[in-house]
């Protein structure tokens, strides 16, 4: 006889358990872990971070408090995955590199740009800043869903009220299973006029959209090249979007030039671009480089390239800008949780999703309040009772043997209510003189208008609309700043070495022995009658055979006695100073030895068009 199989043993297929149980690991994952929220623009670490500050106090008008005793907090009652993760997060919500407006109030070594790590957790100090406090405004008011904590010792908030636009304003980044979020910040005053526009104007296009929120705004300032890579992540919510350092070019020592970068992209590290900088110098990738120094300081950025005096600056510069990360790409993925999945969501579609949870905070937190109004007119309507029957109800109490026996005669004889009369037995008796008898009758005129301006709030969806739209007006005028961002309308793809040279009058000299230069026009001082003029002789025996006045854009055509014609851009010519010898014009055309320039040619379209 075979053996009975154990009832408490189930047969199952191993595909379908383990398909089942992977997909609920995802989804964990993804929900749990990886994706904001559409709300609040949170993830549960990040929200529970600020949650545990709030309980610890950690205001800005409080003192800080060191970052271990907030990780133990949040690790200890909310965030089950321990303080090796919750620490790396709390220290970006505090770097104004990383968030365009910081969450956390940070005190210590908290890193740096050039990706330095922060010093321990033991050794720094945090507190929330003035926006966090406004994302954590009303959450005692029942504005929000709680939900019991991992340990079921208390709840904890499954969303945050979140009057400040977290989402758009700061962007944020996860990688999840099968999917990840690459979400751009942007400026907040930007960001409240667009919202305040989508109020006004439900229907309004992404173009209308784009007219006060042209694009991300990068805590890091820099450049975005070209409006296509906004536009598709805008209507798309997938873009790439070029970002460019910005630099200048100046004069260095000796005839030199210094390539000069202040601002850089977002999320690229200034030391990993500085060591890609000077791999090119070692590896001689670019003829020209011949060092590259930090300069940057508490006052701000300053890398400095050096490049050879015979070399284009402007094509140095190109080079560097196709060949390291002071040009790369932001791959927006405007990924998100809503409603509790995730979504791609376009730029309009998360300006409505923080509209529609404004809205249901506003009506929640109205009920709160109404329903705190209606107890407060009920109790001074107590109150009105007791002054008109002041002098039986002092009999009473004074005969009552204890406080029951007198609350229930005051609700049987005066149609009080249980809370009415409890409130007049713990009536002071200075609220028996005759001023403040007038000040409960004050307060209570006051307390039955408050409850009628909250009950039209409720019902009338223009009022609450009025509200929501004086709240972002606030945030914007209170906290709103001036945009970092340089935003050019130019694509990055389309440019050239002569998109990066500005166009400017120059003199050209073209000696007798082949040697050419290219000397600015100020530098020939402007001369009156009489003046003996301005010496060009590159050496005692050379003298100018061609000199004349060029636009930095324009083409030069050289015919020589051979009867050829070459053709050279004026700014390849490098500028040199108003005595230098210049180089040998064989460096730029190919002439043979024995062969001369007998004329030249300045022309602005090489083509005739």
């Amino acid at each position: 006889m075979a053996d009975e199989q154990d009832p408490q043993i189930s047969s199952i297929n191993v595909d379908e358990e383990l398909s089942r149980s992977y997909v609920n690991y995802a989804m964990s994952v993804i929900i749990s872990r990886a994706l904001p929220d559409g709300r609040d623009g949170l993830k549960p670490v990040q929200r529970r971070i600020l949650y545990a500050m709030r309980m610890l106090n950690l205001t800005p008008e409080n003192q800080y408090a060191k970052c271990a005793k907030v990780c133990g907090q949040t690790s200890g009652d909310l965030h089950p995955h321990g303080e090796s993760v919750i620490y790396p997060t709390l220290v970006r919500m505090a770097q104004p590199w990383s968030l365009r407006y910081p969450l956390v109030d940070g005190q210590g070594n908290f890193g740096n740009i050039d990706g330095d790590s922060p010093a321990a957790m033991r050794y720094t100090e945090a507190r929330v800043t003035p926006l966090a406090m406004e994302m954590l405004e009303d959450l005692d008011r029942e504005t929000v869903d709680w939900t019991p904590n991992y340990s079921q010792t208390l709840n904890e908030p499954t969303v945050l009220p979140g009057k400040f636009p977290n989402l758009i304003c700061n962007g944020s980044q996860g990688i999840a299973v099968g999917m990840a979020t690459n979400l751009p910040p942007h400026n907040l005053t930007e960001v409240s006029n667009a919202i305040l526009m989508r109020v006004e104007k439900p229907e309004c296009s992404l173009e209308e959209i784009m007219t006060v929120l042209p694009g991300p705004d990068f805590p890091t300032y820099g450049i975005i090249m070209g409006t296509k890579g906004i536009l598709s992540a805008y209507q798309t919510g997938r873009g790439s979007i070029i970002m460019q350092a910005k630099t200048m070019i100046e004069p260095g020592d000796s005839g030199k030039s210094l390539i000069v970068v202040t601002e850089i992209p977002y999320q690229v590290s200034k030391e990993t671009l500085v060591k890609a900088i000077s791999y090119l110098i070692k590896e001689r990738k670019f003829d020209g480089l011949l060092r590259v120094d930090d300069f940057s300081d508490k006052r701000g950025m300053r890398v400095e390239i050096e490049i050879r005096r015979d070399v284009n600056p402007n094509k140095a510069l190109n080079y560097l800008l196709k060949h390291t990360a002071l040009r790369t790409t932001f791959g927006a993925i405007m990924l998100s949780l809503v409603n509790g999945a995730p979504r791609t969501c376009p730029i309009i579609t998360m300006i409505d999703e923080y509209i529609k949870h404004r809205k249901d905070v506003i009506d929640r937190r109205t009920r709160y309040e109404l329903y705190k109004a209606l107890e407060e007119v009920h109790r001074l309507e107590g109150f009105q009772i007791a002054s008109r029957f002041l002098d039986d109800i002092i009999n009473l109490i004074r005969s009552s043997q204890d406080a029951n026996v007198a609350r229930v005669e005051m609700i049987r004889r005066f149609g009080m209510s249980a809370v009415q009369a409890q409130a007049v037995l713990n009536m002071p008796l200075r609220s028996l003189t005759r001023l403040d008898q007038e000040r409960l009758i004050s307060d209570y005129k006051e307390a039955l208008i408050k409850t009628q301006n909250l009950m039209d709030i409720i019902n009338d969806m223009g009022r609450l609309i009025n509200v929501m739209k004086d709240e972002v007006i606030y945030l914007r005028d209170k906290f709103g700043d001036e945009r970092r961002t340089k935003i050019v309308a130019r694509e990055a793809g389309d440019f050239s070495d002569e998109d990066l040279i500005p166009e400017e009058e120059a003199i050209i000299s073209v000696s007798r022995d082949g040697y050419i230069k290219r000397v600015s026009i100020d530098a020939y001082r402007q001369q009156k009658r009489g003046g003996k003029g301005v010496n060009n002789t590159m050496k005692a025996d050379d003298e100018p055979a061609h000199l004349f006045q060029v636009n930095t854009h324009n083409f030069i055509l050289f015919y020589t006695n051979r009867g050829r014609v070459f053709k050279l851009r004026a700014y390849d010519i490098p500028e040199s100073g108003r005595y230098a010898r210049g180089m040998p014009v064989i460096n730029y055309i190919a002439i043979d030895g024995d062969e001369r320039v007998t004329a030249t040619v300045s022309v602005r379209d090489i083509k005739g068009e």
